[in-house]
Parts: C-alpha cells; sequence; structure tokens
C-alpha cells in the first residue's frame, strides 16, 4: 500500500510541476474522443439498414450485405488497382525524395540559402488542393500552359497531361510529392540533427567523401526513422489522396482515376448510402492495420528496426 501511495504522489507533484505541458493535451484529447473514438460506435451502420429517422440502434440489421455489395462491384478490382497503384507509388516517389532534401538542407553550408530553399519547400503543404489545381492548369494547360509553351517552341505538340489516362497517373504522383516533400522532410531533419558529428569528424580525417559519408553514416543512423515512416504509411495504404483526385480527376480520366475513396463520396454520400460507405471505411482499416502488422513482421526478421 505504501508503494502506490507513494506513485500517486509523486504522479500528482509531476502533474503539478509540468501542468502547462499536459494542459496542451486536452485539445488533441477533445479531437481525438469526438472525431476518431465516439464515430467507432457509429461504425455498426455498415452491417445495418442505416434510416436516419431509426437512428443507429433501431436501424435493421443486415449482417455483411454492405461489404458483399461494395466486393460484388463491377469496379471493385479497378478501384482496388488504382487505389494501389496512387498509394505505393506516392509512397516510393516522395519517401526518397523528402529523404533527399532533408540530408540537402542538412549539408547546406550557406544558412541564408538553406532557409529560403526551406521555405520554399515547405510552402505547397498548406496551400489547398483546390489552389495547386490552379496552379497545375498554370503549368499544364494544353492551351496555354508554361510546359505546353516549352514543347511548342521545341516543335512538338501540346499535351493534355490532365485529361490523357498514359499521362494523368504520373502528374498525380509527382504533384504530390512537390506538395508534401518539405512537410515530410521536417522529421528527417530532426533525426539527422541526432547524428554524433563525431562520426563524420572521424570519416573526413579517414578521408571519406561527401557521398559516401550520406551512404555509410547518414542514411544508416535514420534508418529507424525511415523505417517508422514506412511502416506508418503502409498502415494507411487504401488512403490514395481523395482531396487531391477530388479536385484533379475528370471523365476522360475516370479509369484510371477512380480511387476507393471517390467511389465511395459518389455512393455513400451523394447516393445518401451511409452504410455501405461505414463499410467501406472498416475495409479499409482492416486491410491496414494487416499490412502494417505484416510490414513490421518482415522488417523484424530483415533487421534491427520495426515500430513495435
Amino acid at each position: 500500500m505504501e508503494y502506490h501511495e507513494k506513485s500517486k504522489l509523486r504522479l500528482k507533484r509531476e502533474i503539478r510541476r509540468h501542468f502547462s505541458v499536459y494542459a496542451l493535451l486536452i485539445i488533441p484529447l477533445i479531437y481525438y474522443i469526438i472525431f476518431k473514438y465516439i464515430p467507432i460506435w457509429n461504425g455498426q451502420i455498415a452491417f445495418k439498414d442505416f434510416m436516419p429517422l431509426d437512428g443507429v440502434l433501431r436501424s435493421k440489421m443486415i449482417g455483411f450485405t454492405h461489404f458483399i455489395t461494395f466486393f460484388r462491384s463491377f469496379y471493385f478490382w479497378e478501384l482496388l488497382r488504382n487505389t494501389l497503384f496512387y498509394s505505393f507509388g506516392k509512397l516510393l516517389f516522395s519517401v526518397p525524395l523528402a529523404i533527399l532534401l532533408a540530408i540537402i538542407l542538412y549539408e547546406c553550408i550557406h544558412p541564408r540559402l538553406g532557409k529560403i530553399v526551406q521555405t520554399l519547400a515547405y510552402l505547397p503543404h498548406f496551400l489547398s488542393w483546390v489552389i495547386m489545381y490552379g496552379i497545375l492548369l498554370v503549368l499544364l494547360a494544353p492551351g496555354d500552359g508554361i510546359i505546353n509553351d516549352i514543347i511548342k517552341v521545341f516543335g512538338g505538340k501540346p499535351v493534355a497531361f490532365l485529361t490523357d489516362a498514359k499521362t494523368f497517373p504520373w502528374i498525380v504522383i509527382l504533384s504530390d510529392g512537390w506538395k508534401e516533400m518539405g512537410w515530410s522532410a521536417i522529421i528527417f531533419i530532426a533525426a539527422l540533427m541526432g547524428i554524433d558529428p563525431s562520426l563524420y569528424e572521424a570519416a573526413t580525417v579517414e578521408g571519406v567523401g561527401a557521398l559516401q559519408k550520406v551512404w555509410y553514416i547518414t542514411l544508416p543512423s535514420i534508418r529507424p526513422v525511415i523505417v517508422m515512416i514506412v511502416l506508418l504509411r503502409l498502415g494507411t495504404i487504401l488512403d490514395a489522396g481523395f482531396n487531391q483526385m477530388f479536385m484533379l480527376y475528370s471523365t476522360p480520366v475516370y479509369s484510371v482515376a477512380d480511387i476507393i475513396d471517390t467511389w465511395v463520396y459518389r455512393q455513400g454520400l451523394l447516393e445518401f448510402q451511409f452504410g455501405l460507405a461505414t463499410a467501406v471505411g472498416i475495409f479499409k482499416g482492416i486491410i491496414g492495420l494487416f499490412t502494417i502488422w505484416l510490414s513490421n513482421y518482415m522488417v523484424k526478421k530483415i533487421s534491427d528496426s520495426s515500430l513495435f
């Protein structure tokens, strides 16, 4: 009993001492309770014929009907293919790009230049996809877009980048990398700052070049952070970026642009099939959980870095 009493007193003392820090947790805690935990209760409508007037509890139970409807949908395999393509494409492109940017900023010997580049790289993250779509139109419009003007100067024909099924997927992946690379680089820059400078000094004494330092010191030192970021991204592998796709896609590119989230928007919200939309959300959550567990298991087998 004395041990428990001492633990309680110690805990109260720590809370009083760091009250301002704990107070900062109140807002995110309220956010997660309202938008993350309470909706779990409403997740049961995935198994019901949900009627708003009847409410969650009084709606008729229909089991896995909504899941079967989604799996048997004519567009299921096309939606799954597109979603996985964009998710893996963004992962394979954006993570190395963020690491490269972080290393460049960390190694930059001109502080003012580094700050300018860092600011320019961060800025797109704070722009909505509505604004980004306008920028992409200015750059890629087939009539008077800057890129097409350059193509025409060299004698080429204009390319309809945003309405061509061949070019559209790559525009999606590249624009996402451009928008998010600066923000994603922040955590890698923080990891780089934790590397012992004596390692670089010893390498310099041994005559090791800059690229060799990156390959043999920098990357191995931040490997646990890279693994963590990749595993967390794999947990949301079926989130291919609804906001981006909703702004960029159009009828000519539906076959390569329609993803699970856009389909859910049309079926679940525009047609008021809330139970179906919830069922797809649960499906995505289960796939994400399985993916992150499997990836973490495989990483633990081949290296000493893992998420859990």
